[in-house]
């Protein structure tokens, strides 16, 4: 499997603190099945990650995991915030981009509020040729209840990652009942664990996937689409599947 968000890099935002905590992180991945997992350390006001340090600390972690024997591929990345975009020129964009890929951006989704400029800052990276994948829209309180925001972004081509805990549960029922929804309606295309360490969203894949009970679609989620993004290819079509059992109602009334 391949983890395209997670916060594995000591000592840059709220992940590990340390190179050994990293690596912890890092055999938790290895045992659950991922064999590549993109660092994705927080670039945003509160962690200004430099994409020099980004890179320097993937270098060194990979090393690292190495002499460790730990077979776990460190890709660089960044989990862009929206509000820190003018921050950034194009070559930290490509720097910072999803698992090596240079025209890739991650961006972070706010947990409250919509951002109603979203839209226009993903037509203005595309002219300046750059994709999007956004990050865990499903532990937003507005896509909670209205799901379809996501569908103009999704229709300008943006790529939706759900997180492994929402799926299992782990991150309570509103956000596991909308990752649903969006698999459902077509609105997610690959799911990541956000690891920040071995207590907090822990590294791993595989309990997300058993949840789906659709192994093609995990497979698609977690292998098919990941690696295409990697690769700098086109991901292939999504299998076809049952709809699952939505286990929340979005609206109250």
């Amino acid at each position: 499997m391949i983890d395209l968000h997670a916060h594995v890099l000591p000592g840059v935002d709220d992940g590990p603190a340390t190179l050994d905590a990293s690596l912890e992180l890092l055999r938790a991945a290895h045992a659950d099945g991922i064999v590549r997992i993109a660092a994705t350390p927080h670039v945003r006001a509160d962690f200004p990650t430099p994409v020099a340090a980004m890179e320097r600390l993937v270098a060194e972690v990979n090393e690292a995991a190495r002499a460790q024997g730990i077979s776990v591929e460190v890709l660089p990345g960044g989990e862009l915030d929206l509000a820190y975009l003018e921050e950034l020129d194009d070559d930290a964009l490509r720097r910072f981009g999803l698992g090596g890929n240079p025209r890739l951006l991650l961006l972070e989704c706010p947990y409250a509020g919509w951002p109603l400029a979203l839209r226009d800052v993903v037509f203005r990276l595309a002219a300046r040729g750059f994709s999007v994948v956004l990050a865990h829209p499903e532990r937003n309180a507005e896509v909670q209840e209205r799901p379809d925001l996501l569908r103009p972004l999704v229709d300008a081509g943006v790529l939706v990652q759900l997180t492994a805990a929402s799926l299992d549960g782990r991150l309570g029922r509103q956000a596991q009942a909308c990752a649903r929804a969006l698999l459902d309606d077509e609105l997610a295309h690959l799911v990541a664990s956000d690891a920040h360490g071995p207590s907090t969203r822990a590294a791993g894949l595989s309990s997300a996937v058993e949840a789906l009970r659709d192994e093609a679609l995990g497979r698609w989620l977690v292998r098919e689409v990941p690696a295409a993004l990697v690769a700098g290819e086109t991901p292939p079509p999504r299998p076809r599947r049952r709809r699952t059992r939505r286990l929340l109602s979005f609206r109250r009334a």
